[in-house]
């Protein structure tokens, strides 16, 4: 009985999932705990005291993985040119004590996203049902997006792979 109700819930849940932010939409403003950059370990941020600057979200799955190393790694490597053309943000819904730990393991400049209770990726509608080895699952799609200085989602690049992502992200930024 335990698994069907289970079963249920999950079904429920992935029913519940909110469609994915499109280019043209308003950007979903959220308030949520970031650490690294200018930021300290107790900080908060939410998108809208960004208004006025374009904005880079890029949603991964997970610290510490090797294609979220990858991909984090190849901004951190590129973060001169990068940071010139945009604020970016990575967002996981790992714990900010996670993100400090990766944060510094690989000398990451810029801030990471805590959206524990999965508010962001839900939002933003990139929390998604998975699959690995004939297992599903819920899990963040591998997705950035660019916000311009009015708040409006102006590219969106989904399901990225992360030895692709600065140079996409460098194509739409210029």
């Amino acid at each position: 009985m335990y698994f069907i109700a289970e079963a249920l819930q999950y079904k429920s849940k992935v029913n519940e999932m909110s469609e994915q932010a499109k280019v043209g939409d308003v950007a979903p403003n959220f308030t949520a705990p970031v650490v690294g950059g200018e930021y300290g370990d107790d900080a908060q941020i939410s998108l809208q005291d960004l208004r006025g600057q374009k904005v880079v979200l890029y949603f991964y799955p997970k610290d510490d993985t090797p294609g979220c190393t990858k991909q984090a790694c190849a901004l951190r490597d590129s973060w001169d040119e990068v940071s010139k053309l945009a604020r970016v943000f990575g967002v996981s819904i790992d714990s900010v004590k996670r993100h400090r730990k990766f944060i510094d393991k690989y000398e990451l400049p810029f801030p990471l996203i805590s959206d524990e209770n999965k508010e962001v990726v839900e939002a933003y509608g990139v929390w998604v049902k998975k699959k690995l080895y004939g297992r599903e699952y819920m899990g963040t799609e591998r997705t950035t997006f660019v916000i311009d200085e009015k708040g409006v989602v102006v590219e969106v690049f989904r399901k990225v792979k992360p030895l692709e992502h600065l140079d996409q992200l460098l194509s739409a930024l210029s």
